[in-house]
This record gives C-alpha cells, structure tokens and sequence, in this order.
C-alpha cells in the first residue's frame, strides 16, 4: 500500500510507510514545515542589504521570496538553515544567529 504524503499524519501504521519514509510523489515539501530542524536561522541585516537578490538562486529551499523585485523576509517554515545564503551574500548583509529564530 502506497500512501500519498497528504495521507501521512499521526495516525499513520508504521506498516503503511515505505522504507525510509521515502515520497515518491513531486511536489511536496511545502505540505511539511522542515525548517523546525534548524539549529541556526538566517537573519537580514535590512541596512546592509542592497535587494541585489544575489541570496536567492543560492537557497536550495527556496526559502527567500521575491515579490516586485524585492527580497522578502525568509520562510522559516522551510529554511533549514544552512547558512549559504549568508555566504553568498557579498554585502554581508544575511548573519547565522544560533537557535531556530
């Protein structure tokens, strides 16, 4: 039996679950709040930014939006806190802070 990720919750039989918890279906991580992993969060330093959106294409969660050509705040609920947002940043403009934020 192969259940679909909107069909997985607490109530889920270990039995029912593939190998591994392994979704083979596309399109699914917005379903699931990842970002709870993380033990350091990205935070913009508003002055140091210069919307050059450099950060963006680096993000492998695609945690940083971009609304008008604007940069906006990171979605937490997915950013896993890798920190290569930070590196990428040539204005220094994104700092790690430790903790989830």
């Amino acid at each position: 039996m192969s259940l679909k990720a909107s069909e997985i919750n607490e109530k889920t039989k270990w039995q029912d679950l593939t190998e591994g918890l392994q979704i083979y279906e596309p399109g699914t991580s917005k379903q699931f709040c990842t970002g709870e992993w993380r033990t350091q969060t990205p935070v913009v330093i508003r002055e140091k930014c210069k919307q050059c959106l450099l950060c963006v294409p680096y993000c492998p969660d695609s945690c940083i939006p971009v609304k008008n050509n604007q940069r906006q705040d990171f979605d937490y609920d997915h950013c896993k806190g890798c920190g290569i947002c930070a590196k990428a940043c040539p204005f220094g403009a994104i700092e790690m802070k430790d903790g989830k934020g």
